[in-house]
């Protein structure tokens, strides 16, 4: 049988078109398969798919429905940085004294840490930020000044951000936890430290074995117990208000490589003023006070006496860098602090709420409905943050065009051989981010709240649908 040689190309361009299903139409199907699937029974499932350059839509599915965004509320943070702060922002904490030197080297006064806001102090991702680094740069700037002893105290002075370090909205399970450090006008190694662990027999309290640093002014019980093996690490920190004694609860598997566990610094201004004092005496420089905090004097009934004489100005890392590491290990206090500070530099008391307002605004006057942006921290870390994936999304396509968007997509980390944040707390997982689809720029934002069952299994549901972006 011949066939003519018109009708074989027609052949091939209309059966070629009839499997080239449009991208729009691919979406629905997988999306309709993830809503359909047992795990997502209960759940409200809701995706936004739209074109980076254009801001064309193309795929929604229940796009202004409200849901917990978990930590894909970093992205809308950060480009919130981005545009009000800058790129190449950095925090100033100034170091000095009050009070004057005698003749003999000795300080009549308090050495004061004036805190900014910076969350990147003593921490380890930055070699200009390392505890030691800062530690030796404020010792050097004493030693110039002529200080060789303090009659008085060295004080870590928080005030800037006020009292108000848990955002409304956090769970108390939370806030023990490294990953729950409050905000702070001083921070200090990321508002963190570790607990050593010692594993043992199934149904037995897991011992304590050290902390890192040492912190003798805390109490710690283990009321942890030993798991067995493939259970993984549920273990919890809590610190009542006020108190000096951390218990640590919840269970730990004994075949846990790690053996420890990080837990939140209920005063990091105290303990940068600590580490100070700490490092002085150990040099033969004596402070014949106590170390204080905003906190430890308020109290007290007292306030911080005024920085009277700057001895140096310790600079964050540029914006872009923290930035960096902000959405690349998701960290919650770096989110919480950006936010404060747009507060701070709107002119406004620097509070969560206050950064929230002005964050909520300033989408406001670019099209967003505040409605749409119903949120309480700058972390996601609230299960009561409530944002569309429509609204997610045009933020994340209003970035494509801003001189800064190739530091924000460098921030983002790769999942799926995708640029996307993810976002999980209990029965949420999203992403949101940014991928090439044929030659086109796509930005995406995806969120499954109150699933059932395991995160794994719900992850890979997800990224089928996402594949459809490939």
């Amino acid at each position: 049988m011949r066939i003519h040689q018109g009708w074989l190309i027609s052949l091939i361009f209309v059966t070629g078109h009839s499997f080239a299903q449009p991208l729009d139409q691919k979406l629905q199907s997988a999306f309709g398969r993830l809503q359909a699937d047992s795990q997502c029974r209960y759940a409200s499932v809701s995706l936004t798919v739209l074109d980076a350059k254009t801001g064309e839509k193309v795929f929604t599915a229940n796009p202004n429905m409200g849901l917990a965004t978990a930590s894909t509320l970093k992205t809308i943070t950060t480009i919130t940085a981005f545009n009000l702060l800058g790129k190449d922002f950095q925090y100033q904490t100034r170091f000095g004294y009050s009070g004057s030197i005698g003749s003999d080297g000795t300080l009549n006064g308090d050495v004061i840490i004036k805190g900014a806001g910076d969350p990147t102090l003593g921490s380890w991702r930055y070699e200009n930020t390392h505890e030691g680094h800062v530690l030796a740069l404020m010792v050097d700037a004493l030693k110039k000044a002529g200080i060789k002893k303090i009659n008085g105290r060295v004080i870590g002075d928080d005030s800037i951000f006020g009292s108000q370090a848990i955002p409304e909205g956090w769970i108390w399970m939370d806030v023990g936890n490294y990953y729950g450090a409050g905000t702070s006008g001083l921070c200090w190694r990321e508002n963190q430290f570790d607990i050593k662990l010692k594993t043992g027999a199934i149904d037995s309290p897991v011992s304590i074995l050290r902390e890192v640093p040492e912190m003798p002014y805390l109490g710690f019980k283990s009321e942890l117990v030993n798991a067995p093996s493939g259970t993984g690490d549920n273990a919890y920190a809590f610190l009542p208000v006020n108190g000096k004694t951390m218990y640590l609860r919840g269970t730990y598997a004994r075949d846990q490589t790690k053996k420890s566990i990080s837990a939140a610094l209920p005063d990091p201004a105290y303990d940068a003023a600590f580490r100070l004092m700490d490092t002085l005496k150990k040099l033969g420089i004596g402070v014949s006070n106590e170390p204080e905090s905003s906190n430890t004097l308020t109290a007290k009934g007292l306030t911080a006496p005024q920085l009277a004489t700057k001895l140096t100005t310790l600079l964050s890392p540029r914006l872009s860098q923290i930035i960096y590491w902000l959405n690349h290990k998701s960290i919650n206090l770096y989110a919480e602090q950006l936010l404060k500070t747009i507060a701070w530099k709107a002119g406004k008391q620097p509070s969560t709420m206050n950064g929230v307002e002005v964050e909520q605004a300033f989408w406001k006057a670019r099209g967003i409905d505040p409605n749409s942006l119903n949120i309480v921290d700058g972390s996601g870390l609230s299960p009561g943050d409530r944002v569309t994936t429509l609204t997610l999304a045009t933020i994340l396509q209003s970035a494509k065009k801003e001189t800064w968007f190739a530091d924000f997509y460098d921030s983002l980390p790769t999942y799926n051989d995708m640029r996307m944040k993810s976002g999980s707390i209990l029965n949420v997982l999203t992403y949101a981010g940014y991928h090439n689809y044929k030659g086109r720029e796509l930005c995406f934002s995806i969120m499954v709240n109150n699933y059932n069952g395991s995160s794994r299994a719900i992850k890979e549901k997800i990224f089928r649908v996402l594949d459809e972006l490939k």
